[in-house]
C-alpha cells in the first residue's frame, strides 16, 4: 500500500470503529476529544476512544472518562490506532493506565483466497455447536499466546454451564438471524476446537474473537476459520476487510491469507 492509501484507509477504519458501537447497542458520551461508549441492555462490553475529527486528548480528559467508567461500572477501557491518535498515548499513561499494542492488518484485496479447511464451517443461529462456539475464544484469551496450552474439551465442557455462556449464545444468535455478524468454527469429532466473528459495517468487515482451544493450537485452525469468514464477507460484498492481531507471531499467521501491517492498534486498561 503507498502512504496515502494508508491514509485513506485509517480515516476509514476510524469511521468504522466510531459507528460499530452505535449500531451495536451503545450510548455514546460526549466528553470533547473522547467519547465514551456504554452498552445498554446485553452485548458487547465496549470502550472509550477519540472523538471523531475531535482534538487532542490530555490526561485530564482520559482521568474524567476513566471516572465515569467506575461510576456505571463497565469496562476501564480506551482503544485507538496509534498513527491516527500519536499524543494519545502518553495522555493514558501519564493517567497510570497500562498500554498494549497489537499489529492493526488489512486484507490485501489481492490475495488469493485459501481452499476451504475441510474441518471448518459456517455456523448459523439455531447450530447446536453455537454455545460452544462462542465459549472457546474466551478460553483461547485466558491463555494469549500461540504455544499449546492445557485447556481441552473437558475444560470448555466446565465453562460452557457457566450463565455467561448462555449469553454469549443468546447474543450470537440474535445477530446471527438480524445478519449482522458471521461465524466461523473448527469442528473435530463433534468438539469445537476454534472458532471466530466478524462484525460488518457497510462494505467494511473486522474479523473478530478468533480463538483456539489452547491444546489444538499449531494445527492450522485459526488460519482456516478466518480464511472462511474472510469468503463469506467477500461473499457479500465487503470491501476492506480487517483485524487486530494479538502479537506479532499471530500477525504472521495471518500474513498467510493475505493480511498486510497498515498500524498498530493500542488498547489501554488499568494495572492487573
Amino acid at each position: 500500500m503507498t502512504d496515502n492509501m494508508i491514509d485513506s484507509t485509517l480515516s476509514e477504519l476510524e469511521r468504522y470503529y466510531d459507528t460499530v458501537p452505535r449500531v451495536g447497542g451503545a450510548r455514546a458520551e460526549d466528553f470533547g476529544p473522547l467519547t465514551l461508549f456504554v452498552q445498554e441492555g446485553t452485548g458487547w462490553p465496549y470502550y472509550a476512544r477519540p472523538t471523531l475529527g475531535g482534538a487532542e486528548a490530555t490526561r485530564a480528559d482520559v482521568e474524567r472518562v476513566w471516572e465515569r467508567q467506575r461510576e456505571l461500572k463497565v469496562p476501564e477501557a480506551f482503544e485507538w490506532v496509534a498513527e491516527t491518535s500519536p499524543s494519545l498515548r502518553a495522555a493514558v499513561e501519564a493517567a497510570g493506565l497500562r498500554v498494549h499494542a497489537h499489529p492493526l492488518m488489512v486484507l490485501d484485496p489481492a490475495a488469493e483466497a485459501l481452499p476451504p479447511h475441510p474441518e471448518v464451517r459456517l455456523l448459523d443461529a439455531d447450530d447446536p455447536l453455537l454455545t460452544a462456539a462462542v465459549t472457546v475464544p474466551a478460553l483461547a484469551f485466558a491463555a494469549p499466546g500461540t504455544a499449546v496450552g492445557e485447556a481441552g474439551p473437558a475444560e470448555l465442557a466446565a465453562a460452557m454451564t457457566e450463565p455467561s455462556a448462555e449469553e454469549g449464545r443468546a447474543r450470537v444468535s440474535g445477530k446471527l438471524t438480524a445478519g449482522t455478524t458471521a461465524l466461523a468454527a473448527a469442528v473435530r469429532d463433534g468438539v469445537v476446537l476454534c472458532a471466530g466473528q466478524y462484525n460488518p459495517v457497510g462494505d467494511v468487515v473486522e474479523v473478530v474473537g478468533v480463538g483456539t482451544l489452547p491444546s489444538a493450537r499449531r494445527q492450522g485452525l485459526a488460519l482456516g476459520v478466518t480464511a472462511a469468514l474472510v469468503a463469506r464477507a467477500r461473499e457479500r460484498g465487503a470491501r476492506t476487510v480487517f483485524l487486530s492481531a494479538g502479537d506479532e507471531d499471530v500477525a504472521r499467521v495471518y500474513a498467510r491469507i493475505g493480511f498486510r501491517r497498515v498500524a498498530t492498534a493500542l488498547i489501554a486498561e488499568p494495572e492487573a
